[in-house]
């Protein structure tokens, strides 16, 4: 599986924007996914994830209620829809996959860059 993210933009506090991930291969419907984040300066940091059937989605507290994942298996696209976004939300974010089987997220995207100007 290989990853590619999309959707990032300069946008003000607020706002909204919906990141994409396509990942390539056959088996994207075996794989959990997730969404981190990287910001200036900073660690990168656990956004969201969801389970390779959709079942179970958790969030990082501070995006609770905020931010949406979502995946689409027949388009082999996870999605990350981010609403009210805040100065502090400025990150590049990147999409991640692992076999449901394992326990590291190894399969990483290259990363969308997100702005939000206050």
């Amino acid at each position: 599986v290989q990853l590619q993210a999309s959707g990032g933009g300069l946008v003000q506090a607020g706002d909204s924007l919906r990141l994409s991930c396509v990942a390539s291969g056959r088996t994207f419907s075996t794989y959990d996914m997730a969404w981190f984040r990287q910001a200036p300066g900073k660690e990168r940091e656990f956004v969201a994830t969801m389970t390779y059937r959709g079942r179970t989605k958790s969030y990082a507290d501070s995006v609770k209620g905020r931010f949406t994942i979502s995946r689409d298996n027949a388009r082999n696209t996870v999605y990350l829809q981010m609403n009210n976004l805040k100065p502090e939300d400025t990150a590049v974010y990147y999409c991640a996959a692992k076999f449901f089987a394992n326990n590291d997220y190894s399969i990483w995207g290259q990363g969308t860059l997100v702005t939000v100007s206050s």
